[in-house]
């Protein structure tokens, strides 16, 4: 392997780890506060995207894009809110909320999914890049959007981590995601935190669509993929570890890329699950999570 084609796998497997980090870090927040999988989080991806498509499309590409990025991400806060209070909240004191909110936001995910579909249409679409023209890094050539996904991932992320640990309403999250029971006994509005960790979590999903709408094409469909390697990379990292989240998106960002260069697109997906299982029957608890006795 020459030290190009090794620059090229380390560069790509750095870009989809920084998109797979961005993507499974909104859904391990609603784990670690909630304790459910909120599997509408991949369409809210596309949703994002779309919504910042239609915006700059309509407004111009000279001021048009910065406030599509604006209104989704402002979007997402609404969205992620709405989703908790009808999809989410009728069901937090029933005893099966793991099972049946599995069932409901799967619901969500295909009435979105479909509302985008009937909006938008099927037809292929793409956001206009952040920043266009190529750059240069690792004896590799790259977009310099996908150089900016490189920088701005660990950026968010590194603002999550301090929004989670130093301010007082990420304390409260913490806390919650802890015990609810106990954090309602001092004082803490737990319905509150719920609707925030979905809005964040929304947020960030509407983010990640944002930044990889302009290297990928939009369909209806543009999150469905990005869901799925979420999950895995959640289970991977930790259910209910940032840290192992990240780390985790960051590990099968770089061996998906290898594995696509050494076996090829179509097998390098299933490769990655049969990794998972070895890795779940060596340690149950994923990379960084913590043993449930």
């Amino acid at each position: 392997m020459t030290s190009d084609i090794l620059s090229a796998i380390i560069v790509s497997g750095i870009v989809l780890g920084s998109g797979y980090a961005l993507m499974a870090s909104g859904l391990s927040l609603v784990w670690s506060t909630l304790g459910i999988f909120n599997f509408a989080h991949g369409v809210l991806m596309t949703l994002g995207a779309y919504l910042a498509w239609t915006v700059s499309d309509a407004a111009g590409l000279d001021f048009g894009l910065a406030t599509g990025i604006a209104v989704s991400i402002a979007a997402m806060v609404g969205v992620g809110i709405l989703i908790e209070r009808v999809v989410v909240r009728p069901f937090y004191d029933h005893r099966d909320i793991l099972l049946i909110t599995v069932m409901t936001t799967l619901a969500a995910m295909i009435v979105i999914q479909k509302g985008i579909q009937l909006i938008w249409g099927a037809r292929l679409k793409q956001l206009a890049p952040i920043m266009p023209g190529n750059v240069r890094l690792l004896q590799t050539t790259i977009s310099a959007q996908e150089a900016l996904i490189i920088v701005l991932a660990p950026l968010v992320l590194c603002a999550l981590w301090l929004f989670l640990g130093r301010s007082r309403i990420g304390r409260a999250i913490r806390a919650v995601g802890q015990n609810p029971s106990a954090a309602r006994l001092i004082g803490i509005d737990v319905s509150l935190i719920f609707i925030i960790a979905f809005a964040v979590s929304a947020v960030l999903a509407g983010l990640t669509g944002v930044l990889l709408g302009s290297v990928r094409l939009l369909t209806p469909e543009f999150g469905a993929e990005p869901l799925v390697k979420a999950l895995i990379i959640v289970i991977f990292g930790g259910l209910g570890s940032l840290s192992g989240t990240i780390l985790a998106a960051y590990i099968i960002g770089l061996l998906e890329a290898t594995l696509v260069f050494l076996v090829g697109i179509y097998w390098a997906p299933s490769l990655i699950f049969v990794l998972l299982i070895f890795v779940l029957i060596l340690r149950p608890q994923g990379l960084l999570g913590k043993v449930v006795r």
